[in-house]
């Protein structure tokens, strides 16, 4: 079954930011989310308790590890918000705040 995935602007800016290997296995995991949808699971994709309805791809390459967060839309669509590179074993609770908003501004913004 496929899923489609759309990226906001803010993160195909973080996405292109990163280093190129990183990049590639992001979009490698982009690609798992594509073809599982709901039945990824860890390693790949952790939801996350505090903030309903929002999840995150989970990348490793190397020493590096980044999140990008994303949420189911409707009609086999996921939307990936945003994205960061970890520096810690916790999540970065600033980076999940601005996913949780955005994921509610782009509903806003389509119900309208």
């Amino acid at each position: 079954m496929n899923y489609k995935v759309n990226l906001l602007e803010s993160a195909k800016l973080f996405l292109d930011s990163v280093e190129i290997k990183l990049r590639a296995k992001a979009y490698r995991t982009i690609e798992l989310l594509k073809q599982f949808g709901p039945f990824l699971r860890e390693p790949h994709s952790k939801s996350l308790r505090d903030y309903e309805g929002l999840s995150e791809l989970r990348i490793k390459q190397g020493s590096n590890i980044c999140r990008l967060f994303y949420f189911f839309y409707e009609n086999k669509i996921y939307v990936i918000t945003s994205g960061y590179l970890k520096k810690s074993p916790k999540l970065n609770r600033k980076e999940a705040k601005k996913a949780y908003e955005l994921m509610n501004q782009f509903l806003e913004e389509s119900h309208d």
